[in-house]
């Protein structure tokens, strides 16, 4: 595998939370988080020139998989050293099935800087990534990449920032930062509050018109400005950018800043230097986060929450973790609720895949903890037994039926799985006991790409994806009555049992077994054998293979030897019995049914619900589901949801979701059913 660059310095440590900034790389895949995530390291010193990344490979990528897919699948943590504050930055998947990574470093962060393509138009996934960042209350700053591509315009890609971004108020949405522009090309930018430039001198167009407007905006958020700006004052910039700082942390202005490839190949981006500053002097400390999370105290019990559970080949489990309170050494020991304790042993701060040495982690900074035992994604490591309630996670409703390649893979595939549920909790394994499957159940096809991945590269487990199976049932539709009789005599004891059931519908009832034998025609030692031998047969079915319900079975005769008669002979009887009263009913399959609520936006509600009836369903009804969006509830069969994750995604272009809940079996169609009975 490609060098993944060369640390310039030992990891960046801080004496106080104020000087730490916790802030999460969002944006879709392809806008460029990652590459401006290693422009930034190389402008802040972190990664020398000599030690340039590779054409193809990144710092905080580094898992084989993300090269294949060509997009960030988990978080990752960079830590950088800018003008005495420690930048912890996040880098967040931007695809949705990794939306579970994504909130965890909201989770961690006090700020988002949104990194939008300049060259690409701002499309749903963009849309979804901003009302996370709303969701988790982060102030947000915008980043435009691939400025200098052919045909990009700044001032139309600001105005389509601000409509999508702007919330009805283009002025909440503004350039903090002009290009410096030379033959058309950026070549550095300019500061519109304080007139500081970066990079190469030359013309900024527009730089007088954007920055009235942008002190306009600042001001008409603060009355003492707003008299000193009517009055005509001339507003220092320190007063300008201390009220620029309030207002992004209010998240009542979203500063613009734009990027360029680097003039110099081996350099960081144009702007990367302007974003670094942006970060140490605009967006807030742990010290200023706003919410119900443990206060930002050194000298309190340590709290820790783990974001991300990974593996080193040489280290073991790797946990990343975001102190919120308390001061954190190597050697404490920490409550697990539900758990023993876990003993920190070291700490850790991670550079691509190296790992290098921390003395402590002050509330508010991220570390890496090794091999601890029990801890998995989500939980809170604690000196006085909290628990910090883990962020939402997308729920996975994608299966995707596995089988071990071979009997030395079945202990390894189980191993395995538990070790990847401890990293991934967007990931749930069952163990169908109906079809006896073993499903993982994903958040669409991605995530289910990168679970067979590490499953197969990672752990080495040889696997197979085999026909996921959905749970039918079966059921008489008609009454019936049924004779068995199971007599052999072939010297010393024989077997003898006779027995009489009839067997109606019970539509919802479950199993109901009813003794109407008159005279003792049957022992009543041997009826309990007989409803033994019914239930063992309803368990196998009749007509496909599968477990018959919603069934009443009366026993209404029979007859029994003094010598042969035993409970084995009666348990087979009975079997014999429904099987018979089977040929003489109608039999029918059944299909598990589940109601599913979809939200989704207006526009997208007609061809959702024409799929919908295509697929079987039936609309219960649909109803306002906010500003703009539909909830609609409908009855679908099973079946016919098995990859409609993936199909609602792109009939909703990506902005459809959905939940689903069984609420009973119910009678197939005959083709369909036909289809069944024959595979049997």
């Amino acid at each position: 595998m490609a060098d993944r660059g060369t640390p310039h310095a030992p990891a960046p440590t801080v004496e106080r939370p104020a000087q730490l900034r916790n802030v999460a790389l969002v944006g879709p895949s392809g806008a460029g988080k990652t590459t401006l995530a290693e422009s930034l390291a190389l402008a802040s010193g972190a990664l020398t020139r000599a030690g340039t990344v590779p054409e193809g490979t990144t710092v905080s990528d580094y898992e084989e998989i993300e090269h294949q897919q060509q997009r960030s699948v988990q978080l990752s943590l960079l830590p950088l050293s800018w003008r005495d504050t420690k930048i912890n930055l996040l880098d967040t998947p931007g695809y949705a099935d990794f939306a579970g990574d994504l909130r965890a470093g909201l989770r961690a962060a006090e700020a988002a800087v949104f990194v939008l393509s300049a060259a690409e138009p701002i499309g749903v996934p963009a849309l979804s990534l901003w009302r996370e960042c709303r969701a988790a209350g982060l102030p947000t700053v915008i980043v435009l990449t691939h400025l200098n591509a052919a045909r990009v315009s700044l001032g139309e890609t600001l105005a389509a920032c601000q409509d999508a971004f702007g919330d009805g108020h283009p002025d909440t949405v503004l350039p903090l930062h002009l290009p410096i522009l030379r033959d058309g090309h950026p070549h550095g930018s300019l500061e519109l509050l304080t007139g500081r430039r970066y990079g190469e001198s030359g013309e900024v167009p527009g730089a007088d018109e954007a920055r009235g407007r942008l002190v306009e905006a600042i001001a008409g958020e603060d009355d003492t400005l707003l008299e000193r700006y009517v009055a005509g004052e001339d507003l220092d910039p320190a007063s300008l950018t201390e009220a620029l700082r309030r207002e992004v942390l209010q998240s009542t202005l979203h500063p613009v800043l734009a990027t360029a490839p680097p003039l110099d190949p081996a350099g960081p981006a144009v702007g990367a230097t302007e974003l670094l500053d942006l970060i140490t002097e605009i967006l807030p400390t742990p010290e200023e986060r706003q919410d119900d999370l443990p206060p930002c105290d050194p000298g309190a019990p340590v709290t820790a929450q783990i974001l991300h559970t990974g593996e080193d080949p040489y280290v073991g489990r790797l946990s990343l973790a975001r102190v919120f309170s308390g001061t954190l050494r190597p050697d404490t020991t920490l409550h697990l609720a539900g758990h023993p304790d876990e003993r920190v042993t070291a700490l850790s701060s991670p550079f691509g895949k190296q790992q290098r040495p921390v003395p402590y982690a002050l509330p508010g900074d991220l570390v890496c903890l090794a091999k601890l035992a029990a801890a998995r994604t989500g939980d809170t490591l604690s000196g006085e037994q909290r628990v910090l309630d883990p962020w939402p996670l997308p729920e996975p409703l994608l299966p995707i039926a596995v089988a071990a390649h071979s009997k030395g893979d079945e202990d390894r595939l189980a191993q395995s799985l538990a070790r990847l549920t401890a990293q991934d909790p967007a990931l749930r394994v069952e163990q169908n006991p109906d079809t006896h499957q073993l499903v993982l159940w994903c958040t669409g096809e991605a995530h289910q790409a990168v679970v067979l991945d590490r499953l197969r590269t990672r752990y080495g487990v040889n696997l197979d994806t085999v026909e996921y199976q959905v749970a039918l049932r079966e059921t008489f539709a008609t009454a019936a009555s049924g004779h068995g009789r199971h007599v052999k005599q072939s010297g010393g004891h024989g077997q003898f049992a006779i027995c009489d059931l009839t067997v109606e519908p019970l539509p919802g009832g479950g199993f109901e077994f009813v003794d109407k034998v008159v005279g003792g025609a049957v022992p009543r030692n041997f009826i309990p054998a007989v409803e033994k031998g019914v239930r063992a047969q309803l368990a196998h079915g009749v007509l496909a293979g599968y477990p018959m319900v919603d069934v009443r079975v009366t026993l209404t005769d029979g007859k029994a030897h003094s010598v042969d008669s035993s409970d084995a002979a009666f348990q087979t009887a009975g079997a014999l019995a429904l099987r018979e009263a089977a040929a003489h009913a109608t039999v029918r399959l059944l299909e598990p049914v589940d109601e599913i609520q979809i939200l989704l936006p207006d526009e997208y509600q007609g061809a959702v619900l024409s799929d919908l009836s295509a697929r079987r369903g039936h609309v219960l009804g649909t109803e306002p589901g906010g500003p703009g969006l539909s909830l609609v509830r409908a009855e679908v069969p099973e079946l016919e949801l098995a990859h409609y994750p993936v199909e609602l995604r792109s009939l909703s272009h990506g902005t459809g979701h959905f939940s689903r809940t069984y609420v009973r079996h119910a009678p197939m169609p005959a083709n369909l059913a036909a289809q069944y009975e024959h595979a049997s």
